[in-house]
Formats: C-alpha cells, structure tokens, sequence
C-alpha cells in the first residue's frame, strides 16, 4: 500500500512538472510565432515613412498583452516576465557588438571627440536636471515613499537613451554623419548612465562631499578606457589567433565559431570585471571588422556578416515584444488605478524634462564643438535638431534599470515604486511611438536628398558590408596626398590650429596601422594566402600592392 501511495504521488509530481513544461512549451511558440509576425508584417511595411520594425514589434506585443490580459481574467498580461539579465546577458551583446562591426569607423572617429562630450558630458547634464526636476516636483505631489537615491536612479534611468531604436529609425548611408552622432553618443550615454546609476546605488547620499564627487568622475575615465582597451586587446587577440592558425584551411565552422565566441567573451569579462560590457563589445566589433574580419576566407566572411546581422535583428525584435507584452502587467498598474490622473501627471512631468534635460547639453555642446571644426564639418541647426529629437527615444536599458532600482525580481508592493515603473513604461512606450514615428519624417523634411549626400555617403566603404575589389583595393587618401604634396593649410587662426589634427590623425593612423598593426594582427591587404585554395588565390590577385608612400 505504502509502495502504491508513493508510486501516486510520484505520478502527480511528474504530471504537475510535465503541465509546467508543457505550458513553457506553448508560451515559447507563442512567442516564436509572433516574432515571425514582426517579420512579415515589418516586411510588408517597408517602404513606409512612418513604421518600422521596432514600433511594429512594441504594438503587436501591446496587443498580444491585451488579448492575454482578456483572456485571463485580468490576471497576467505577458508570457515571460521582463528579466534584467536575460536583456543585458543574452539581447543587448549582440544589437551593439553588430553595431560596432558595421559602423562607418572613418565617420565615427573624425567625430569621435564630439561623441564622447554628448555621450559623457551630455549624460552628467540630462542626469542633473531630470534629477533636480524630479526632486522639486515629487515631493509636493506626494508620489509614495521615495528617498533622495530613488530620485536621483531615476535621473540615470531617464538618462539612457535607446541605441536599438536608433539603429531602426536612423539610415547609416543615407545620414552617415547624424547616425555615426547619435548612434555613438547612444553607446557612450548607455554605459555612462549604467556607471551613474550603480554610483548612485553603491555611494552613501547621506553625505555627499567633493571627494565622494571627483571620485565619481575618476570611476566613470577608469571604466571608459578599461572598458574600451579590453574590447580592443579582445579582437586583436581573435585577429591575431585566426591569422595565425589559419582555421579556414580545414574548417570555415571553427572560423566563425571563434569570432562569435570571442566577442560574446569579451562583454563577458567586462561583466565579470565590473567594467561597461557595452562599450567593451562595441570597440571589440570594431577592431573586429578591422582586422579579424579580412583574415577569414571568403565563405567565413560572408556568413559572419549576415550570421551578426540577424542575430542582431532577433534580438531587437525580441526586446520590443517583450517590453509591449510587458508594458500592461496588471500587478503594477494596480497600485496606481485609483489616481490615473497621477500618473498621468508624473508621466508628462519626466517626459518633459528628458526634453528639457537633452535640449540643454545638445545646443550648446553642438556651439561648443563647431568651434573647432571648419565649416564644412560644422553641425548644422536642422542637424542639431534631428540630434535633439533622435535622442529622445526611451527603451530597454531604462526600463531594465527601473526594474533593478524599483522592483524585486519583477515584482513591487510598494505604491511609489509602482509609480515610477508605470511612469518610466509610459515614458519607454511614447517615446519609442510617437518620437519614433515622427523621426523618419523630420528627417525627410529637414535633410531633404541630394545628390551631394548620396555622393558623400557612397564614398566611404562600409567595413563588412560591401566586400568584394572595392573593399580589397587601396584607394589614396586625399589627405595623405596633400600632406605629401605640400599644400596643407598653415593655422591662421584658432579655429583653423583646432581643426587641422582632425586631417591629419587619420593619414599618420594609416601609416602606422600599415607598417606595425597589419603585419601582425592581419587585416585588409595582409589576407594570408596558401596554394591550392582558389578563393584565397583570388582575392590575393585583385589586391593591389600597398602604397608605401
């Protein structure tokens, strides 16, 4: 009998796990099947000037939420609950990793001091006054028990911008220098406001001093270089190993295999070591694309190219369903459903002030970096207000850090932190929509096309994207060439002597990169070359020989 019982219980333990799985099992292809539905659906609405596949994403997951919250009773909304880790571990490595393999690196660079002012200095600004807003209106408004830590995470949260939704809303060929500003002040300003938000988590804010301050600021450089020569020492190191061992003699797999696995352990050990994984894996897929890149064969190169891309695409399509799904948990909108005018309020408020807090370091940091250009470079006024507007867009990394400063393990039970959640959502949520869909257009209204933009964005070779003769030929360097000729303009004034090593950084690179770099680390014009392998043969043919001048 006793046998009997146990062999019963067994049974139901099993046929209890077998149901959990099985209901796992359907979540999951529920899931699937819509991110299909995205794909289809953002295909179908490809040449509209108004979606795009991200909105697309949030609003069939707003409406699988709905229809799920129906069904069950008022019960759940989602079929997973928002994790921060399964976003920062498994989603965001590969959208910024891909980012940093495609990115324009000539157009990135020249601008480079441009994007590290509004992504760090610009970032400190924004924080400030969404913080100093939030204090000064909240605790009149009486929200619910928050402290001065909660106000000032929320300064941080609001100060994340969205690089996935850049990336969607923005054309890299179409504006090369608007996307490489953004896009790039989007990587720096995530990792600067991730760095501001565990300073304001971990520091004592009873008693802020001048030190407490500078050391603040000494930890964000620390972890800024840290961050950046880990990624770059990661992808010299696969450059150096693939060039070295040549993988592609024998299996093209293991070529691929130790580029993904590379660049994935790179953002891992930025983890591991409290440093910014996002900064680290994008620098990682730029010396990437650099160097490991042109040391694979053909068919490695080919594959790689569309294996990061699509990867890429799954994983932002993915983050925007599951941030829709999210978006209407029935937990958290509880707390606030007898005063939505509240909420309302609290939501107008912080979506004021991210306007408020970006228009104030866009327009006069812009002032402030035109002085050292010429006037061919010099950030335009529609520029500055496509910058502005572009950089609006709230998306997963706030919603990850409301999460983590708000909620314990997805859920809250305290009325001000269901507020603020529920406000950052409804932030995340108009910001992606409306700024999102309106950015295509103001683009078009006030970049109109020209020949002259189409021209100019042409000209620069996109690193993995256009890879046959033109990519393996050595075009001249208009620079290097009038350098060389004599004919580089004398400094007359300051804004000439600011603006000149901007030229010239770029030619003495070159020369550097040839004589010391690719040698060893391999890269266009050093593809390693063996008989009897016809596809290397070839390319090795229509590489011209290096311009030793």
């Amino acid at each position: 009998m006793g046998a009997d019982l146990g062999l019963l219980i067994g049974k139901m333990s099993n046929s209890t796990l077998a149901t959990s799985e099985y209901d796992s099992v359907v979540n999951m292809n529920i899931f699937v099947a819509l991110l299909c539905a995205c794909i289809v659906i953002g295909h179908l609405l490809e040449e509209s000037r108004w979606m795009n596949e991200s909105i697309t994403a949030l609003v069939i997951g707003l409406c699988t939420g709905a229809i799920i919250l129906l069904t069950s009773g008022g019960t759940n909304s989602h079929l997973f609950v928002f994790s921060e880790d399964l976003f920062f571990i498994y989603l965001l490595p590969p959208i910024i990793f891909n980012a940093g393999f495609q990115v324009k690196k000539k157009q990135f660079f020249r601008n480079f001091m441009t994007i590290v002012l509004f992504g760090a200095v610009g970032t400190a600004i924004s924080f400030t006054i969404i913080s100093f807003g939030a204090i000064n209106i909240f605790k009149r408004m009486n929200v619910g028990s928050l402290d001065l830590g909660d106000f000032l995470a929320i300064g941080a949260i609001l100060s994340a911008t969205d690089s996935v939704c850049t990336l969607q809303v923005l054309n890299q060929d179409e504006t090369p220098l608007l996307y490489s500003l953004v896009f790039g002040e989007g990587v720096v300003n995530d990792a600067t406001s991730v760095v501001i938000f565990n300073a304001v988590q971990n520091f004592d804010l009873s008693r802020i001093t001048t030190s407490e301050a500078f050391n603040l600021i000494g930890n964000f450089f620390y972890l800024f270089v840290t961050s950046t020569f880990l990624g770059v020492g990661a992808g010299l190191l696969s450059a150096y190993v693939i060039k070295r061992l040549y993988f592609g003699r024998h299996s093209t797999d293991r070529e691929v295999a130790i580029m993904i696995l590379m660049a994935y352990l790179s953002y891992m050990l930025a983890e591991l070591f409290y440093l910014s994984g996002i900064l680290t894996v994008f620098f990682c897929g730029i010396v990437m694309s650099h160097y490991t890149w042109h040391n694979v064969t053909e068919k490695s190169r080919v594959t790689t190219k569309h294996a990061f891309a699509t990867l890429s695409f799954i994983s932002e399509l993915f983050i925007f369903l599951y941030v829709g799904m999210d978006a209407l948990d029935i937990e958290k909108w509880s707390f606030v459903q007898d005063s939505p005018g509240k909420s309302v309020g609290v939501s107008s408020i912080l979506l004021g002030l991210v306007m408020v807090g970006r228009a104030c370091f866009v327009f006069p940091l812009s002032y402030l970096s035109n002085l050292t250009k010429n006037r061919h470079e010099k950030i335009t006024g529609a520029q500055q207000v496509l910058i502005w507007w572009a950089g609006l867009m709230r998306g997963a990394v706030s919603m990850a850090l409301a999460y983590n400063q708000f909620t314990r393990s997805g859920h809250t039970k305290l009325r001000g932190n269901a507020i603020m959640i529920t406000s950052t959502i409804t932030v995340v949520l108009f910001s992606t929509v409306v700024f999102g869909l309106m950015t295509k257009p103001l683009v078009r209204l006030l970049l109109p096309p020209s020949k002259n933009m189409s021209r100019m964005a042409s000209s620069e070779p996109t690193s993995p994207k256009s890879f046959i003769v033109p990519l393996l030929g050595n075009g001249r360097d208009p620079e290097a060439e009038l350098i060389q000729n004599g004919s580089a303009l004398c400094p007359s004034s300051l804004r000439v002597l600011l603006s000149t090593p901007s030229h010239t950084v770029h030619y003495y690179w070159r020369k550097f990169d040839d004589a010391i770099m690719r040698p060893v680390f391999g890269g266009r014009g050093f593809v390693p070359y063996f008989p009897g392998t016809p596809t290397e043969q070839s390319d090795h043919n229509l590489i011209p020989k290096e311009d030793n001048n």
